[in-house]
């Protein structure tokens, strides 16, 4: 019986998957809420219904029916979210939430079958996040002074960082954390929501050289310290998010060109002095010829998802423990194994769905700090996705990131969530700026309307000021409008 229901289950979970993300992208063929509501119970209702297979096939493989425990507690919490967010939030993106919830249950799903100790304090770091999570955009909406604060997210950003290169733990010759009353915590994927926040902060009203000049050097500062904590995967990122934040706020193309030759010459002096920058290229270009040392992760990686097939070898059937810290880094690659490449491929998906949702609310938003916020946070999100599934799979060398949402580390699972729950503040922001232009519409129309019925000079001076102040409104130059 066990095995019917492992083999159909195959086909049953990736059919589920595919589905889901077809939503993902028919979301996009509305431009209002209200319109996609039937796609987005859709979603839910295949979310949850994949979520439960996954829970069923390890209660069978497994012969414990606890785990069904288990997976009530993480569907109670999942369906809970989704409902606070529609009730507290009206205005929020649905899909940002819907995917949001998909990517924590099957990280929940496959962390369970790896480590189930693991999991449950996964399920519980997410549990609280969420609660974190749910008031956050109310703040992002309601405080308009956060974008005059970019010296103290800098500030803070430098400090959080320097702690950790003098305190932090070292873990594969990085220091990476710093532990307080027995809670480790990885500033580094906090201080990457602050960093953006500062760059946006410091280019929304102009982006001269000096501008540019200035938070160059800040985010030197940010870069060199993670260089010297040997946390290259997040320098990178904090690198690559300056470059196109910069970019996009100026429209320049010569900053884009001097970051990517900056780049490359700071890429080969990295190669140069760290050793294990050099061993990790190796495990890159030729991971055979190292397979018993710096190669092993990567060739174990490879073999779990050559191994899988188009779906997967089934929960519990594979062999991921096989890879070093699959849990973490190379998570994507039981992924492949035990659910199969079409389940894989589809999870990428999800994960740009996010992404092309993040620049679609960015493109929408009138404020430039909003939109450089918005732009930056999306940049932030699939970037680490690149480095992490890219590493898991001998595209780039490997980064040692995690995979948002799904790898195991509470620091991550919390700075992911808000960094979505900030996008949800940016969605309310955006509705606010609709209903001011709405109401500059209507204002002009019922002062044409007056003119019309005999109106005196000062309407028309009026109605020539309404006009300069909706073409303005919709330049993105006034935010704020009053009756």
């Amino acid at each position: 019986m066990e095995l019917y229901v492992s083999e159909f289950s195959k086909y049953v979970i990736a059919l589920l998957i595919t589905l889901y993300t077809y939503e993902c992208f028919a979301v996009f063929r509305y431009e209002e809420e209200g319109e996609r509501s039937g796609i987005y119970t859709r979603q839910n209702l295949l979310m949850f219904a994949l979520h439960f297979s996954c829970f069923l096939v390890i209660c069978f493989e497994t012969g414990d029916i606890t785990y069904l425990f288990f997976y009530a507690f993480q569907q109670i919490v999942l369906y809970a979210v989704i409902v606070l967010y529609r009730m507290l939030y009206p205005g929020s993106n649905r899909l940002v939430v819907n995917n949001m919830c998909m990517l924590l249950a099957i990280g929940f799903c496959i962390l369970t079958r790896l480590d189930m100790n693991k999991a449950i304090k996964q399920f519980i770091i997410a549990s609280g996040s969420l609660v974190i999570a749910l008031v956050i955009p109310f703040f992002v909406h309601k405080f308009k002074f956060l974008k005059k604060l970019k010296w103290v997210y800098v500030i803070v950003g430098i400090l959080a960082l320097s702690v950790v290169m003098i305190l932090g733990q070292t873990t594969y010759g990085s220091k990476l954390s710093y532990s307080i009353a027995g809670i480790t915590f990885q500033p580094s994927e906090f201080v990457k929501i602050l960093f953006v926040f500062y760059v946006a902060s410091a280019l929304y009203e102009s982006h001269g050289f000096f501008e540019v000049f200035t938070t160059a050097v800040a985010a030197g500062a940010h870069v060199i310290v993670l260089v010297i904590s040997k946390d290259l995967g997040s320098a990178l990122i904090f690198f690559v998010v300056y470059v196109l934040m910069v970019f996009v706020a100026s429209q320049n193309y010569f900053y884009l060109l001097a970051g990517i030759f900056g780049g490359a010459g700071a890429a080969y002096i990295a190669y140069s002095v760290f050793a294990h920058v050099q061993v990790r290229v190796q495990a890159w270009k030729d991971p055979w010829s190292v397979i018993d040392s710096a190669g092993y992760q990567i060739t174990q990686s490879l073999f779990a998802i050559s191994s899988g097939g188009w779906f997967g070898l089934g929960l519990c059937k594979g062999t991921p423990e096989a890879i070093p810290f699959v849990e973490a880094d190379f998570i994507f690659s039981a992924i492949a194994e035990e659910f199969g490449i079409i389940f894989a491929v589809c999870l990428i998906l999800i994960c740009v769905s996010c992404f092309i949702m993040f620049m679609n609310i960015s493109v929408q938003l009138n404020d430039k700090f909003y939109q450089l916020t918005a732009f930056g946070l999306g940049i932030t999100y699939i970037f680490q996705v690149f480095l992490t599934i890219g590493g898991g799979t001998k595209f780039i060398p490997l980064t040692g990131v995690t995979l948002p949402f799904i790898s195991y580390g509470g620091s991550s699972v919390l700075t992911t969530l808000i960094m979505f729950a900030v996008i949800e503040g940016l969605c309310m922001i955006r509705l606010d700026e609709k209903e001011q232009l709405r109401l500059a519409r209507a204002r002009k129309k019922k002062k044409r309307s007056a003119l019309a019925g005999g109106g005196h000079r000062t309407g028309k001076d009026a109605l020539a000021e309404d006009d300069l102040q909706e073409a303005a409104m919709s330049a993105g130059d006034i935010i704020e409008y009053k009756e």
